[in-house]
């Protein structure tokens, strides 16, 4: 297998501690420099249209693109240590909390870094005040997710999962934009100092 990766983004991160977490260590990366664009190639882009990283290329030549498709593919394939649940319940119920956090964190996190910051300017046009709306949108979330890590050990139950994966991984990359939790937040930073302390988090 090949992971097309890149240093710093968030989703190319995301796949890496899950693949930390499986004990995959012989996956060969390829890293790319988005702000030079080497993802924009049209040799990239005939392994994903969308041209953004993570893809992970397989044996065959078959690529998958998107980091949700990609854990899919790595849970069904390499099952021990189970991070998309095992019931039909924790199933539905970690998928539930990583599609929020990619909703309602993640994507309002990377929208306010790339229009704040104009680091893409070269291929979209960035809005400035959708950048200060979208930090905005962001800081919500944090209020949900202490109720939340107020309830349970981890963010989609009493085991970790993919879910405190993009959750922790958001978390770090909301630093671009400034956006920390505070003590106010007692059970994110219970929960942060928790995930700092697991091997795959330096991945």
């Amino acid at each position: 297998m090949k992971l097309y990766d890149a240093d710093y983004a968030p989703s190319p991160r995301r796949v890496r501690i899950f693949m930390a977490e499986k004990g995959l260590t012989d996956v060969e990366t390829i890293k790319f420099d988005l702000p030079k664009g080497d993802n924009l190639s049209d040799e990239f882009a005939a392994k994903n249209p969308l041209r953004k990283v993570p893809v992970l290329e397989l044996d065959d030549g078959t690529c998958i693109s998107e980091a949700a498709a990609i854990y899919r593919y790595l849970e069904e394939s390499f099952p021990e240590n189970p991070l998309l649940g095992t019931s039909a319940v924790d199933k539905a119920v970690i998928e539930m909390w990583d599609r929020r956090l990619e909703f309602a964190f993640l994507y309002p996190v990377f929208q306010s870094f790339q229009h704040g910051s104009g680091i893409f300017k070269d291929r979209m046009t960035p809005v400035p005040e959708w950048a200060g709306e979208a930090r905005n949108i962001a800081a919500e979330f944090f209020d949900i997710l202490e109720q939340r890590l107020a309830e349970s050990t981890y963010v989609a139950g009493e085991q970790f999962s993919a879910a405190d994966i993009t959750a922790v991984v958001t978390l770090d990359f909301a630093k671009v934009i400034k956006l920390r939790p505070g003590e106010q937040h007692p059970n994110i930073l219970r929960w942060y100092e928790q995930i700092k302390q697991r091997p795959s988090y330096s991945a």
